[in-house]
């Protein structure tokens, strides 16, 4: 292990210290690539393209598993993939561009060129949808909740209708981050109303044919025919695959198309800028700062953290069953690029790990905040009985559900993850000992109702205490009713059968609902998994909120009962 460990040092040294460099590479370190990839190496199973970039070179592409398992067609360096997600940064390039011909300012209010978009009372920046910082709804949720399945036709059209109806955004813009995919929808719409051009226009004459990228468009057309395009599966029992369809009419957040030799030019454009320039780029990978000051790791379609003690940009996408990522190492002059179209894989994982053979482990950046501690002495409290009152179940208007319990003199905080211990960060704080970055307070209001507020970067909620005793049919009877969404003009039913809740409409059926605490109903739908129930002066339910994921505050009035 030495031996190797040597061996892929100096092939790092080396490439810092010579400006050309072969395509070949250790015939060990190639191995050891294809161990990463070899499970899904198989003419049976969907799989994976690969690239990796140094300096001006693509030192390394290959294909593993089938880009069509109908036809037996194999993944090649050339095969055609959707970037999912991965696509927002060429979204965000565009508006960077676009800044720096001076046809527009990052800080200007999308109104100017989004005739469309309701007033909200709020201004809202170009900057905050690069951010996600901006509070707009995201589009996915807001069509699933409408009854769009995410595997209909979905075209850009339909996106701006539906958001040309939004009503209230989920918070003040630059208050918080929320991914919200909306607003980069809308940064391809004012890409068109900047430029005349739709994005795929305008990024193939200022993007894509600059680079050479002569395989990759934004495919806003799901009927047009892609030479070589792969083909989105998910698997279905050991060994066995099925379609995962992807009928998508839309880009700016999505539908990105291009293949490893096409993105190895856009990463080597990071430090050879052939399109833009350092300042472009800079602006492009500049973090975000919230209201309050705080810095994110979120820039412009794109984020920025380190890896290996070695500063990074990256992104991941996930659509039906393609998931992808690619990781610019700008210091070292390297990149990598995974792409699947099989979507129970973990793109980003896969990425570490190959970047992981090329990028020996050093010592982290100095990062904001204070590192994770070492000792789990300090979480001994010193007076558990003080806490033992703020102990209990507790849920969110977001539908989060967490507990805290004491166990040996210790507090921890049970989530979906697990169990994490808590420390002491001074009166009425507490931190998570594994990751200071997530605090809680804790406080009692004026009518006696313990509060736990939790915190983490960009982010921050209420957790109310709730009693886990089954409620009666009395009780539950009070929710029956039906419910109409004005925004979106559609309604949901809430019945009750067998002394249990339930939720559905026509284009769903039902699913069942869980009562937490006396206004929360938590269902498995992830578009609408959490219902915060909204009650008059007497006491009377006259809507829901939908509050889950990316969606807040979005009005249900109760129509019937």
């Amino acid at each position: 292990m030495r031996i190797y460990a040597k061996l892929l040092l100096t092939a790092v040294l080396v490439a810092a210290l010579s400006p050309v460099f072969s395509q070949s590479l250790p015939s060990a370190l190639t191995d050891r690539i294809d161990s990463l990839f070899r499970p899904w190496d198989r003419t049976s199973s969907p799989g994976w393209a690969v690239g990796v970039v140094r300096n001006d070179s693509l030192i390394f592409a290959k294909g593993y598993g089938m880009a069509n398992l109908e036809y037996g067609v194999p993944i090649g360096p050339e095969t055609i993939f959707h970037m999912a997600s991965v696509s927002k940064q060429f979204t965000a390039f565009s508006i960077v561009l676009l800044a720096r011909q001076g046809k527009l300012n990052l800080d200007d209010d999308i109104h100017s060129y989004l005739r469309w978009f309701p007033d909200l009372k709020e201004k809202i920046t170009i900057r905050q949808l690069l951010n996600h910082t901006s509070g707009v709804r995201d589009q996915w949720q807001l069509l699933a909740t409408a009854g769009t399945r995410l595997d209909d036709v979905i075209t850009q059209e339909h996106i701006v209708r539906l958001l040309s109806s939004q009503q209230a955004l989920n918070f003040k813009p630059g208050e918080q981050y929320m991914y919200s995919n909306s607003g980069f929808t809308m940064l391809a719409e004012i890409v068109r109303s900047v430029t005349g051009q739709t994005l795929r226009q305008f990024t193939d004459s200022a993007i894509f044919r600059p680079l050479g990228m002569k395989h990759t468009h934004f495919h806003d057309d799901y009927t047009e025919i892609v030479p070589n395009r792969s083909y989105s599966y998910e698997q279905d029992g050991n060994d066995h695959y099925k379609n995962s369809i992807l009928s998508y009419s839309n880009d700016g957040a999505t539908s990105l198309f291009t293949n490893i030799d096409d993105m190895s030019k856009w990463v080597m454009n990071f430090w050879d800028h052939k399109v833009g320039d350092g300042h472009d780029v800079e602006q492009l990978t500049k973090r975000a700062v919230l209201n309050s000051g705080r810095t994110l790791d979120y820039a412009l379609g794109i984020a920025v953290d380190s890896f290996q003690g070695q500063r990074r940009y990256q992104h991941g996408g996930a659509d039906a069953g393609y998931r992808t990522f690619v990781s610019v190492f700008p210091d070292l002059k390297m990149g990598f690029i995974v792409f699947s179209n099989l979507g129970d894989v973990n793109s980003g994982e896969e990425a570490d790990q190959l970047a992981s053979l090329f990028i020996p482990a050093g010592p982290p950046q100095k990062e904001t905040g204070k590192p994770p501690y070492k000792d789990s002495a300090v979480a001994i409290l010193a007076d558990p009985g003080r806490l033992t009152p703020f102990t209990g179940s507790y849920t969110s208007d977001d539908g989060a559900q967490f507990q805290f319990v004491i166990d040996d003199r210790k507090l921890y905080w049970i989530n979906a993850s697990g169990r994490d211990l808590l420390v002491s960060a001074g009166k009425d704080t507490a931190e998570e000992f594994s990751d200071p970055s997530v605090w809680f307070t804790f406080s009692t209001t004026a009518q006696g109702q313990t509060v736990w507020d939790e915190y983490w970067p960009g982010n921050h909620r209420h957790l109310y205490r709730y009693d886990t005793a089954t409620k009666p049919d009395a009780v539950l009877r009070a929710f029956t009713g039906t419910y109409y969404c004005a925004e979106l003009d559609c309604n949901y039913r809430i019945g009750l059968k067998d002394h249990h809740l339930s939720i559905g409409n026509v284009k769903y059926g039902e699913t069942p609902l869980k009562l937490i605490g006396d206004n929360t109903l938590n269902d498995d739908w992830w578009w609408m998994s959490n219902l915060k129930i909204i009650r008059d002066s007497h006491g009377k339910i006259t809507g829901f909120e939908v509050n889950s994921g990316r969606v807040r505050h979005l009005w249900f009035k109760r129509v019937e009962s």
